[in-house]
């Protein structure tokens, strides 16, 4: 589907992905993308700083122009002015120029990156084809990896979204096993068999691929509100008129970009000239018939380990440095010419009776506690806050929050056929003796550049100077800022603060000014900030993520098409898994008083899918959302780091079974999973030959798991 309404949008992004490299860039109007400005075009030489005061005189430039289309006045550059009316419609009103005054806004190209995906592509094509072939998707999706990774299996952003296609941990395990041991999200063919799934999730709910490739970046729930906000499915319409807090440039944006992503691909060498694109590495899958660790499969198959590793990038590094076995049932890939040479099922013959054990090293979990820091709980246990970090796929230290579950190293388990085997002596960390510190901040979701500066001690100014920013909106999550141009000791840091050690030790602080914070949320600033996040580089483009649409969302429960906002009349929408206690404890009042406003008898339940009306007189509405979705998402969080979702199947309701016998029938689905993926059917009225689709649910709980106490 392809609208003539968005020809122009589709020939801005054509433009973005072929003309010009993050060397450069488009000053443009960020809803009339066929508005250029002017290309921009910066020295290699020029650091980022002072690529952005370039942007920023240019944008200026051209605001100050559309002030005069607006107003009137004398002209500085008559020849300016009019370039610039020329470039909109001849009965544009002064007020349409008022208007696009704080849309000016600056688009990185692309060209350099598109051009080295679409090398890294011939690796992984012919999969992506056969796997939505399988599934009868439209072979046009297999560009979307351009628009999320430029095809790159390794990529990964701040948000924590990972691989090929770009999934979030929450998402991601819905369909695939996301732990300490294995992470599938970087394996680029099990990645691509998941997205697959989650493209024809999106297609069955929202009945349109625009609507459903769209989803892919804004989220299910978002795009349903969307079509129903708009009172239709129509992407132009959805495009040009839907408003929403978090439906911002790059939600508008996919699915044109994607669509030019679509032509490039198709016509690489007229933009690009002759390719040599990368092959598809061969090679043959073989189940691991034990806990094996990997030091034992590269003895085996007398393959050395970075082309193992490269082979199998699902294998966390905790695997690669022996703190894991590498899985029983694990399907490893080897090189074809080991196949070739001698059956690989066969070479299992070969392990010592000390290289098969029964189970995985023991996968101890500790329930984090309101306070605790992870060095402390390194300390407490024997080991590193490096390791913890590995074994639990932590980028940041201060990811912490209180309830969550940490892998801990454990010991070995015994081997299949002989006594207990010694484990390998861990090596200590090394730590300088020196007591001083880099003095860096870390940057959490939600700072802001002020707030940083007040807590540490200094200035705005000074923190701009330090790091050479020119943008004081221009901080992301996980960004290392000095907060001190000299080495400072532990004593010296600001009042409130404490050291982070090991990452290399002693080297970063954060300030502890309420412990750590129970959830990491994403809130009205920190969206605002990334929608207008503007990189004039490609390490800023890479800072706030790998996509080529800069600044898109990523949304933490994506595939979670429930509607979790308050509409404007004050009411919900009820969602599995829900009570009246759930409600009166969000919004801070008793249960009888919603009772009475919603004219409930006592014992009364609500009911998945009717309106419930709220008093939202001691709790505001953003709030009430926050923790409403807090509670889902954790609900989610543990179901999911248990199970995935292997498939789906239809069941015709018969007469006299009701939801529950036929969650039980299917391995306890969940209600609010099942609600899910039938979001349409009124769940207070389920008749016979009702058409339910049920998520086929695999468990993926590791037997050797203990708990820890958190005394």
């Amino acid at each position: 589907m392809r609208p003539a309404e968005i020809e122009p949008d589709v020939r801005f992004w054509t433009r973005v992905y072929t003309e010009v490299t993050t060397n450069g860039g488009f000053v443009h109007d960020d809803r009339h993308l066929g508005v250029v400005y002017e290309v921009m075009t910066f020295p290699e030489s020029l650091s980022p700083s002072e690529r952005g005061k370039r942007v920023e005189r240019a944008k200026d430039k051209y605001r100050a122009v559309l002030r005069r289309l607006a107003q009137g006045g004398q002209s500085p550059d008559p020849d300016l002015d009019s370039r610039v009316r020329a470039l909109w419609p001849e009965n544009t009103s002064p007020r349409a120029f008022e208007e696009a005054i704080p849309a000016v806004r600056f688009q990185l190209g692309q060209a350099d990156r598109f051009r080295e995906g679409l090398i890294r592509a011939g690796a992984y094509e012919a999969h992506i084809a056969e796997t939505f072939a399988n599934l009868g998707l439209p072979a046009e999706l297999a560009a979307l990896p351009h628009v999320e990774s430029s095809f790159n299996p390794d990529a990964y952003s701040h948000a924590g979204a990972a691989g090929l296609w770009q999934f979030m941990r929450s998402t991601g395990r819905r369909y695939m096993r996301i732990d300490s041991v294995v992470d599938e999200r970087m394996d680029p063919y099990r990645s691509t068999e998941a997205a697959a799934q989650l493209l024809e999730f999106n297609y069955n709910l929202l009945g349109t691929w625009p609507l459903a490739l769209t989803a892919y970046n804004h989220g299910a729930a978002g795009m349903r509100r969307a079509k129903e906000k708009q009172r239709t499915d129509d992407i132009v319409t959805i495009i040009r008129k839907h408003k929403s807090r978090t439906f911002g440039f790059a939600s508008r944006n996919y699915y044109v970009a994607f669509l030019a992503a679509l032509d490039v691909d198709r016509e690489a060498e007229k933009y690009f000239g002759p390719l040599t694109r990368h092959v598809e590495v061969k090679a043959h899958t073989v189940a691991v018939p034990a806990y094996v660790p990997v030091t034992a499969l590269e003895r085996v198959f007398t393959v050395d380990r970075y082309l193992l590793r490269s082979l199998n990038p699902a294998l966390t590094a905790a695997v690669w440095e022996g703190d894991r076995y590498v899985p029983k049932g694990y399907l490893l890939r080897v090189p074809e010419y080991v196949a070739a040479a001698q059956e690989p099922g066969a070479r299992f013959a070969t392990l010592d009776a000390g290289e098969k054990f029964e189970g995985q090293k023991a996968d101890k979990l500790y329930r984090v506690r309101s306070g605790d820091t992870l060095s402390g709980i390194a300390s407490a246990h024997g080991t590193t806050v490096a390791t913890l970090m590995r074994i639990n796929g932590m980028s940041r230290a201060n990811q912490l929050r209180r309830g969550q579950l940490l892998h801990m190293p454990g010991s070995e388990p015994r081997p299949v056929a002989v006594a207990a085997a010694q484990p390998k002596a861990a090596t200590p960390p090394q730590i300088p003796p020196s007591g001083e510190t880099a003095a860096v901040y870390v940057v959490r979701r939600g700072d802001a550049l002020s707030e940083i500066a007040r807590r540490v001690g200094t200035s705005e100014s000074e923190l701009l100077s330090l790091n050479n920013l020119t943008d004081r909106n221009f901080i992301y999550e996980g960004q290392e800022l000095k907060i001190s141009a000299t080495p400072v000791t532990v004593a010296q840091l600001p009042a409130g603060t404490v050291t982070i050690a090991e990452l290399a030790p002693e080297s970063y602080i954060v300030v502890d000014a309420e412990a750590q914070p129970e959830e990491t949320k994403v809130n009205d600033r920190e969206i605002a900030r990334a929608q207008a996040a503007e990189p004039v580089s490609a390490a800023q483009a890479e800072a706030l993520g790998p996509t080529l649409v800069t600044g898109s969302q990523t949304v933490a429960m994506a595939a979670d098409p429930s509607d979790y906002t308050i509409a404007d009349d004050g009411t919900i929408e009820v969602q599995a898994a829900e009570t009246l206690g759930h409600y009166a404890d969000w919004l801070g009042l008793r249960a009888s008083q919603l009772r009475e406003l919603n004219n409930m008898r006592y014992g009364t339940p609500v009911v998945i899918g009717r309106r419930f009306k709220l008093d939202l007189s001691q709790a505001t509405g953003e709030t009430f959302e926050q923790r409403r979705r807090d509670y889902h998402q954790k609900l989610q969080e543990e179901f999911f780091a248990a199970n995935r979702i292997v498939g789906t199947e239809i069941h015709v309701v018969r007469r006299g079974e009701s939801l529950w016998t036929i969650a039980q029938k299917y391995q306890n689905v969940p209600i609010w999973l099942l609600r899910q993926y039938n979001p349409d059917v009124d769940f207070g009225d389920v008749r016979p030959r009702t058409e339910l689709v049920m998520p086929r649910i695999e468990s993926s709980v590791n037997p050797q798991s203990t708990r820890l106490s958190a005394s």
